[in-house]
């Protein structure tokens, strides 16, 4: 029990006053929960400047430019006569879009002749043409009601069907919402594999006798402390901080972030002790952040993967642990739905720290390779 609060208490000093542990493991976990998410803050543009071409003039175009004068979304800042006159001031970068109510727009939503309205959009910035999209699907859909209700009440027909789409748990429909709880796991696990694989490295190149059983323990313990400090700092101050939408199943966060950090935590030290200098780790790691996010399912499924490719996928705790994560984090999941994302981190921690326990308790494994 000495040995193994000694080491727990001695890993803590050296990640505070080794440089780059302290960088890695907390400058880093810090950073990265303000900086990555800065790019998305406006995730949901208003008042994109348009111009509008209105080729038709009727009182359906009059309404469907009603529609869209009052989107937040958009904001019309002329009505170009043709559409060389709109693209010139598209050029100059006064506007972002143009709508083009072609001639004719009452018989082409009947279907009598082809037409209607196009949107032509600066593409350099997607979001942007989303929401322009966006707000003329919505005024569009508007005035085809307003123009078909006094026809359909004259028949005495039904009223047209009104869609409503609401987002269950990306409630604003933003790209910054969807990917940032995703890639705050591969954040977690990343500067926290890096930390413990630096410093395993460290130990083995300075030829520091092995550790004894409940040494390693300690060792462990600390940086599982640390992931799970980590994890608890994403979750609850980043998230609230950014404005992330969640609904976390606390209790069963609790569980599963010691149990991630765990994991993760073991496979770093297993792969410190591995190399012979402290800057091999980095070097071999830094690489693999952006393809265990892609391997994970986040943003691709991995029923759609390979079999070979989601197999390998799995060996890194990231894959269940981004599960785990926006299951409980956003969409309020209970223990009984990630019960099995939670045993293969059981595993995984079992099989990591087997494997570097015995390498760093045994001598012979400790001494660098010439």
């Amino acid at each position: 029990m000495q040995h193994f609060a000694r080491t727990f208490a001695d890993t803590l000093v050296d990640v505070a006053t080794t440089r780059v542990l302290l960088f890695t493991m907390v400058v880093a976990v810090l950073f990265y929960g303000f900086f990555y998410p800065a790019p998305y803050a406006h995730q949901a543009a208003s008042g994109v400047p348009i111009v509008v071409v209105d080729l038709d003039r009727s009182t359906l175009s009059r309404a469907l430019l009603r529609n869209l004068a009052a989107a937040r979304a958009v904001s019309i800042i002329a009505e170009a006569p043709d559409l060389t006159a709109a693209a010139a001031l598209s050029r100059d970068r006064e506007a972002d879009g143009i709508i083009l109510i072609e001639a004719g727009l009452g018989r082409s939503i009947a279907g009598q002749t082809p037409g209607g309205v196009a949107i032509i959009v600066n593409g350099t910035n997607p979001l942007r043409a989303k929401e322009i999209g966006t707000a003329l699907s919505g005024a569009v859909g508007g005035a085809i009601g307003e123009w078909i209700e006094p026809l359909a009440a004259a028949v005495h027909a039904a009223p047209p069907l009104t869609i409503v789409m609401r987002p269950l748990f990306n409630t604003r429909a933003g790209y910054g919402d969807y990917v940032f709880p995703a890639v705050a796991g591969i954040i977690i696990q990343q500067t926290l594999l890096f930390g413990a694989a630096i410093w395993a490295a460290r130990r083995r190149a300075q030829l520091t006798p092995q550790l004894s059983l409940a040494a390693f323990l300690g060792a462990w313990a600390a940086f599982t402390f640390l992931g799970t400090l980590t994890a608890l700092y994403y979750q609850g101050v980043v998230y609230w901080l950014q404005d992330v939408p969640h609904h976390p199943n606390v209790t069963a966060m609790l569980l599963a972030m010691p149990l991630y950090a765990a994991a993760v935590s073991a496979l770093g030290l297993l792969i410190g002790s591995c190399f012979a200098r402290e800057d091999q780790p980095m070097t071999l790691l830094a690489p693999t952040s952006l393809l265990l996010f892609f391997m994970s399912g986040a943003a691709w499924p991995l029923a759609s993967m390979p079999g070979w490719v989601a197999a390998l996928a799995h060996l890194s705790p990231s894959t269940s642990g981004i599960h785990i994560f926006i299951a409980l984090g956003q969409m309020g999941a209970s223990l009984d739905e990630v019960t099995g994302h939670l045993l293969w981190l059981l595993a995984l921690s079992a099989i990591y720290s087997a494997a570097a326990g015995w390498r760093m308790c045994h001598a012979s494994a400790l001494v660098p390779k010439t």
